[in-house]
């Protein structure tokens, strides 16, 4: 019963965190625009990441797609962290460093998750 409540806490925080940048990306606010033009994507890359965080944020909620959107998840932020650490730095625009630190806790418990639902990887079952 206990693991129930723990992966559902762990899933509303990933689902929080992919969810509140989405006002950011999809309103075209202006550090959103400066990040993604200076990975040279905008508007495409932060438009299409908004997309796929918000359709990560909803599948964590379905049981038969928990595994894989936890595993779009890690891969996302992987990429966001991959983007702090060799193109745009920790600290962007003086945010002292809180967007890396999302990145990092996002992408440490989707691995988490993805650990917990590994049985419903459907390849494995087989």
């Amino acid at each position: 019963m206990k693991a129930i409540y723990i992966n559902r806490g762990l899933k509303i925080v990933v689902a929080v965190i992919l969810l509140q940048t989405l006002f950011f990306k999809f309103t075209a606010s202006p550090e959103s625009v400066y990040i993604f033009t200076k990975l040279g994507v905008e508007p495409y890359g932060r438009i299409g990441s908004g997309i796929v965080e918000l359709i990560t944020s909803v599948l964590l909620f379905v049981d038969r797609t928990r595994f894989y959107a936890a595993f779009t998840a890690m891969g996302t932020m992987f990429g966001a962290i991959l983007s702090h650490v060799f193109i745009l730095g920790i600290e962007v625009n003086n945010d002292h460093g809180t967007l890396f630190t999302l990145a990092l806790v996002t992408f440490i418990l989707s691995i988490i998750l993805m650990y917990r639902y590994k049985k419903d990887i459907k390849f494995l079952i087989n």
